[in-house]
């Protein structure tokens, strides 16, 4: 069985991306949806200002389980609370806010490894059409980690995820890459072995904060203790970049995109971070070299950072 995990606050898009992967499954599993502070009615507001109430329904099936938090706990909360009631050999998660190819449980769950971390092919999401979103834009494979030079990134400088096009443009239409080692990902849908999750002791709210770096959390750890990121280009599904027109589930208060930035920085020292690391961070960046934005001189640059 896959169990399937969804974290959700204030989700328009929920009741469907339900039905979706329920209408692709072709294997057992089960659904585990956390309403993080919120039930089946979402309030909005029109470009008047003028508030209006979305209705979520229920879905009403055997395969779909729901947890109600009446406070907001935060996204890793509502992952582990779902998680500590998954029955299946392999745990998802998806974002409410997706849908999924045909067979998306059965290929993922033929090609994973013990210590593996799959990762789908991504694709855009039309939500309010429920189809890929066509922009002209190739699906995206790769991710990787961003030199932590720019202060003003989101959450300050630090290990942040960037789509990797040119590694997805080398290796797309090759039969030897449709199962490929990928630096990172998203976060919005991942895919491993139960007693994996839990090798790897997700989430981590206290270290890493309730919303921000979920991959970095789980990349890192992943990697630098033997395990693998590997990107499945037999499946694939469609995530919803929400912007202004959807607005955010989750608020992310400045003061945890800060605290989940510097937990992921530590990992830059040659120290061992986490008592499961086997390999330093160094590691990781040699081993996907050459990367996008990281300079020949980067380990003495990194001394020169001050936040870190």
């Amino acid at each position: 069985m896959i169990s399937i995990v969804i974290p959700s606050r204030n989700e328009p898009f929920l009741t469907k991306t339900i039905e979706d992967l329920l209408a692709n499954a072709e294997g057992d599993i089960e659904i585990i949806i956390t309403l993080d502070g919120w039930w089946d009615k979402i309030k909005k507001k029109d470009a008047a200002g003028k508030e209006y109430i979305i209705d979520v329904p229920i879905v009403n099936d055997p395969r779909v389980h729901y947890i109600h938090k009446g406070k907001g706990m935060g996204m890793r909360a509502g992952i582990n609370s779902a998680a500590a009631l998954a029955k299946g050999e392999y745990l998802m998660k998806i974002d409410a806010h997706c849908m999924v190819g045909k067979g998306f449980d059965k290929i993922l769950a033929n090609d994973c490894e013990d210590n593996w971390v799959v990762i789908p092919r991504r694709k855009r999401l039309d939500a309010d059409k429920w189809c890929i979103q066509d922009v002209g834009k190739i699906d995206i494979d790769y991710e990787y980690l961003s030199f932590p030079g720019n202060p003003a990134d989101w959450g300050g400088a630090g290990l942040h995820g960037m789509q990797w096009n040119d590694r997805s443009k080398e290796r797309t239409g090759k039969d030897e890459f449709l199962i490929d080692e990928n630096m990172s990902f998203q976060g919005s849908c991942w895919f491993m072995k139960r007693k994996y999750f839990d090798f790897l002791e997700l989430m981590d709210d206290e270290t890493y904060g309730v919303f921000a770096n979920e991959a970095q959390e789980i990349g890192l750890k992943c990697w630098l203790s033997g395990g693998k990121i590997m990107t499945n280009k037999k499946t694939w599904y469609a995530h919803l970049h929400k912007g202004k027109t959807h607005g955010r589930g989750y608020y992310v208060q400045e003061s945890e995109l800060i605290k989940g930035n510097q937990a992921v920085n530590k990992w830059l020292t040659n120290e061992a971070n986490w008592k499961k690391q086997t390999l330093p961070t160094s590691w990781i960046i040699e081993h996907f070299w050459p990367v996008p934005s990281w300079p020949e001189d980067w380990k003495k640059r990194l001394t020169r950072i001050s936040t870190l």
